[in-house]
């Protein structure tokens, strides 16, 4: 098939899907990994986190009165991009430019299994790590100073982890990101002409199509977006209308765990274990009435593409792999 330009709907962007360039499939589906290996357990960081240096957590899971036997744990980064003074700091402008304290939270979720990743976890505990993310992302968005919460994963090396142990960020920003303020003008607008969330929309026309889907279950789908700038890109989403991850019941993260579950098992099989990042694309914090429009989900991206000239100077990405390919191989 000839290449192709979509537009993607949710961002204004354009990707430029381009089969015949480079990479064949099953080179692709190598991906790019580390290489990971365990690191010894008795020099890992987070084997024991208050013994190396790390501050008494947030909280943790089970919430005994004891560490002893914990299974999560959410504590403030040792190495923080943000950090709280407890005061609220202007944007200054600068003549023609702005800038502003980094007034925020970094914090690390970490899962007490040296050897088990996301990935390899019971339903009930991967269901707990997403209950952890939930309940560090309503305390922090108690702080008047923070606007955006993000939270996220990176799986090995080449996906920006520096740490074996399985662990996730969360960081909370005093600006809304430029991308997320771009996903929730092109929502805002869709609701303002057609009267209806432009997310649900894009379910629809998938569960109509089927050719995109990979899986889903009664409350959650998984599918390969129909603009991918990735190979192998996937978006998940509660079928339900919900603007705000953190407004999610237990009942729909732990459908929502097994939906991610699968779809990781499903990478690590049909891409030869590459690494990864996944994220989750929620709504601001402030003014929660003015973004009933947004619909919350998680995207994962496995690493296989490395962006070059022409992607940085255009910001158009080239994706080697049509978006219904990679679903169709994901399926198996």
């Amino acid at each position: 098939m000839d290449s192709e330009l979509r537009y993607h709907q949710t961002t204004g962007e354009w990707v430029l899907i381009a089969p015949k360039r480079g990479k064949r499939h099953n080179e692709l589906k190598k991906g790019r990994t580390s290489k990971r290996k365990p690191s010894p357990v008795n020099t890992c960081p987070f084997e024991n986190p208050q013994k190396n240096g790390n501050q008494v957590p947030y909280f943790w899971f089970p919430s005994d009165k004891s560490l002893k036997n914990w299974r999560i744990q959410v504590v403030p980064n040792k190495f923080p991009a943000l950090k709280h003074g407890h005061t609220c700091t202007p944007q200054k402008k600068g003549g023609i430019y702005l800038v502003t304290q980094g007034v925020g939270y970094h914090d690390l979720v970490i899962t007490r299994d040296h050897f088990r990743s996301f990935t390899d976890l019971s339903v009930r505990e991967a269901t707990d790590v997403l209950l952890a993310f939930q309940k560090r992302h309503r305390e922090v968005a108690l702080d008047r100073c923070v606007s955006y919460v993000s939270i996220y994963c990176n799986w090995g090396l080449t996906a920006g982890a520096t740490v074996y142990h399985p662990h996730y960020q969360i960081i909370a920003l005093p600006v809304i990101p430029a991308s997320v303020g771009r996903s929730i003008s092109f929502s805002a607008d869709y609701r303002k002409k057609k009267k209806r969330c432009i997310h649900c929309d894009i379910i629809a026309k998938e569960k109509k199509d089927r050719k995109r889907i990979i899986f889903e279950n009664g409350s959650v789908i998984a599918f390969v977006p129909f603009a991918a700038k990735e190979p192998f890109q996937i978006n998940i989403f509660p079928k339900k209308h919900l603007p705000y991850f953190e407004e999610s019941s237990k009942e729909l993260l732990k459908h929502f765990a097994e939906v991610l579950q699968k779809i990781l098992r499903s990478v690590r099989k049909r891409l030869s274990d590459p690494d990864y990042n996944f994220f989750i694309h929620t709504a601001p914090v402030r003014d929660k009435k003015k973004h009933g429009h947004y619909h919350w989900h998680l995207e994962l991206v496995p690493k296989s593409n490395i962006s070059a000239g022409f992607e940085l100077g255009t910001g158009i990405e080239i994706n080697p792999v049509f978006p219904e390919e990679a679903a169709k191989i994901l399926r198996g």
